[in-house]
């Protein structure tokens, strides 16, 4: 088979770039290791920036967003119990986040894949890339029905962290950059109404915590915990106990509780790789950079390389131009970084790190007090939040 883009990987970066290619004419094969159910149920991200929101709404894909999603116009922090608010709106012309999960996107862009026939083949083990500097690349991949290969003039690597498009570049090209933090998020879901109507991001004394949720009626929560806790540690009861803690006394009232039907611990960490195109193959999403989840930037960030590569290849097919595919990586990089940056310094200023003394804890509420009773301040936090544009 021959397609004009092979993408290996349907998560939010495969397939916003292939809804995006179709609505410009191009055409793709979306090669997928797992099932459609597998990836579809996956508990990750919530949290839609403006233009994430904007993206399914130029691709007609935001009916049920619309219908379901939360809109915050706010956020709210909290430091040792007490509470301020930063208005998103009101400090970015309008801008603004939404709840809206990972596994809802996901679902909505497999839905209208499905309504437009879109090609995917689920379950292709034993991916290969072939001749990515060439100028006919190819995916090859087996599934229970045989061996297939797709040849094609781009391929786009959307296969994760552990996938196999990373680890073709060639070691004297690929340069990595990674920080490991000391600690994890204990989260979980729970069908209890949420402590309050905007996210808290808390830094407490005995570490931070995150009031979120998916809808009026379930909650996300998250707790800071050691890399090395078990979850059978931690049933709920001592989970409620300590969010309440560390949320304050006025939100710890507002708590309702209720059994968890999810519950896991997430490493946190920062990766980047460069570049992230090499020859005819392209980098996008999770294969090329991982974000603490602080910042809500992972799925954002995925969007914003699939906008930018689809701009590339329009620009090639529609103009005969190189100038967008040449710059993809230098122009990815740009924003990935500033988002590493947003997402490494939130972290830093909310989490205890073990080795923290007085001093550092002291310094981290000074800045959190200056976020608090500073404006400028509080546009840089928001206008990071919301998300920062393209270029």
């Amino acid at each position: 088979m021959h397609t004009q883009v092979a993408i290996v990987g349907a998560g939010p970066a495969g397939l916003f770039l292939a809804h995006l290619l179709r609505a410009q004419g191009i055409e793709s094969v979306v090669v997928e290791r797992r099932t459609r159910a597998y990836v579809e149920g996956r508990v990750r991200a919530g949290v839609l920036e403006q233009g994430t929101v904007d993206a399914l709404s130029r691709l007609g894909l935001d009916a049920r967003l619309r219908r379901e999603g939360l809109a915050h116009t706010g956020t709210k922090l909290s430091v040792d119990g007490s509470h301020f608010r930063i208005d998103l709106a009101e400090l970015t012309g309008g801008a603004a986040v939404t709840v809206y999960g990972q596994q809802e996107v996901m679902h909505d862009l497999f839905e209208a894949a499905e309504r437009h026939a879109m090609p995917i083949v689920f379950e292709a083990e034993d991916v290969e890339l072939h001749d990515i500097e060439g100028e006919r690349p190819a995916v090859t991949y087996r599934t229970a029905a045989g061996e297939g290969r797709i040849t094609c003039d781009f391929v786009a690597g959307c296969d994760g962290f552990h996938g196999v498009c990373r680890q073709s570049l060639p070691p004297s090209v690929l340069k990595t950059f990674e920080r490991v933090y000391p600690f994890g998020w204990l989260g979980i879901l729970a069908d209890v109404p949420p402590v309050d109507e905007e996210l808290i991001y808390a830094s407490h004394a005995h570490g931070f915590a995150l009031a979120s949720m998916r809808s009026p009626t379930r909650s996300r929560y998250y707790l800071q915990c050691r890399i090395d806790e078990r979850l059978e540690d931690w049933p709920d009861e001592r989970f409620f106990d300590e969010l309440a803690l560390r949320l304050g006394p006025e939100a710890g009232e507002r708590l309702v509780r209720g059994p968890s039907f999810e519950k896991s611990i997430a490493p946190l960490r920062s990766f980047v790789a460069e570049p992230m195109r090499h020859g005819r193959l392209f980098l996008l999403g999770d294969s090329a950079h991982i974000v603490p989840p602080t910042g809500a930037k992972g799925m954002n960030l995925a969007v914003s390389d699939a906008l930018m590569l689809s701009e590339a290849l329009d620009e090639f097919y529609a103009r005969a131009s190189r100038a967008g595919i040449e710059r993809y990586s230098a122009r990815a990089l740009a924003r990935v970084w500033k988002a590493e940056r947003f997402s490494w310094w939130f972290t830093g200023l909310t989490h205890r790190f073990p080795e923290a003394s007085g001093f550092d804890r002291r310094m981290q509420v000074a800045e959190l007090d200056y976020l608090r009773s500073s404006r400028a301040a509080q546009a840089g936090f928001a206008e990071n939040y919301v998300g920062l544009p393209l270029d």
